[in-house]
């Protein structure tokens, strides 16, 4: 006559075998031979181990799955009578739906989009068991292995990919290494040019001005030669005999020179290069006198 239902579970109460209605947790009492327990219901959150098994993908790869499931029975009437075993028919539920989604995806798309087929289960399993009077949580595929052979050969596959990638990337920069040489290179052979450039027109300009200092040296010369100024001719005469001797003695054909010169020659000539130094100051000297007095003079008185 007394029944005490544990927490967690209900107890169906049938009459002559006819459900009438569910005892929650808690003391109850029944009329003896009337009245009598139907179904002992688990009333929490249960989970099912869902059996490995070989799926056949889209692209015809045999893969193993298996899975869990995690569910809970919301009522205890519908669990007890609706389904003959509800366990079973779970498992066998979630089994025929794993081989629907996976075989509708590529063996890729299996194995990366692994959320999208637990999401998509979930959906199905849910909405097929609720006339059951239970409530799908969550449906986890726990593995998806493919044969060993195919898994050797997305092994090689990756080490072949990523040895791609090495030689692209060792590419690129050697690539990047090599422009930068040429880069370098060019703005060597830039600046090269610019100072040599510079250093024509600062070496043209060296030889302009001393091309000038010489005419103005040979003007000044020819100018006393014309005068008839007999010291000018010896200062001529002696500098280009200075610079031939020279020449001669920086040749590097000749180690050891002797020749026979008239030293009083180049001697006279260095004198007459003394004496056109000595008229030349003289005459200046005579300019700056002939200036002050012309400035120190008084000025004429006119009649």
């Amino acid at each position: 006559m007394v029944r005490i239902v544990p927490q967690g579970f209900e107890w169906t109460v049938e009459r002559f075998g006819k459900y009438t209605h569910t005892m929650e947790p808690g003391l109850h009492f029944l009329f003896p031979v009337v009245q009598g327990v139907g179904r002992k219901i688990n009333m929490m959150e249960q989970v099912l181990d869902i059996p490995s098994q070989d799926v056949i993908t889209k692209d015809n790869a045999v893969v193993k799955v298996d899975g869990v499931v995690f569910f809970q029975v919301l009522d205890a009437a519908k669990a007890a009578y609706e389904v003959s075993d509800l366990e079973s028919a779970t498992i066998a539920l979630v089994m025929t739906n794993i081989r629907t989604a996976i075989g509708s995806m590529d063996l890729d798309e299996s194995l990366s989009k692994r959320d999208e087929i637990n999401a998509k289960l979930l959906g199905v399993i849910d909405s097929a068991t609720h006339a059951w009077g239970i409530k799908v949580n969550r449906i986890e595929l726990k593995d998806i292995q493919p044969p060993q052979n195919l898994i050797d050969s997305m092994a090689r596959q990756m080490k072949a990919e990523r040895e791609k990638r090495a030689n692209i990337l060792e590419a690129e920069g050697l690539r990047a290494a090599e422009i930068l040489r040429a880069e370098g290179e060019k703005q060597g052979a830039v600046l090269e040019a610019q100072g040599k450039k510079e250093a024509a027109f600062l070496e043209a300009e060296a030889r302009e001005r001393l091309a000038e200092a010489e005419a103005n040296a040979t003007r000044m010369v020819s100018e006393a030669i014309a005068k008839g100024d007999v010291q000018a001719i010896n200062y001529f005469v002696a500098q280009k005999y200075v610079e031939a001797f020279r020449e001669l003695a920086h040749s590097p054909n000749s180690k050891f020179v002797m020749m026979p010169m008239e030293t009083t020659g180049i001697i006279s000539s260095i004198a007459g290069i003394a004496e056109l130094a000595k008229e030349g100051l003289g005459n200046q000297q005579a300019t700056q006198a002939a200036k002050a007095a012309a400035r120190t003079a008084p000025p004429a008185i006119p009649r």
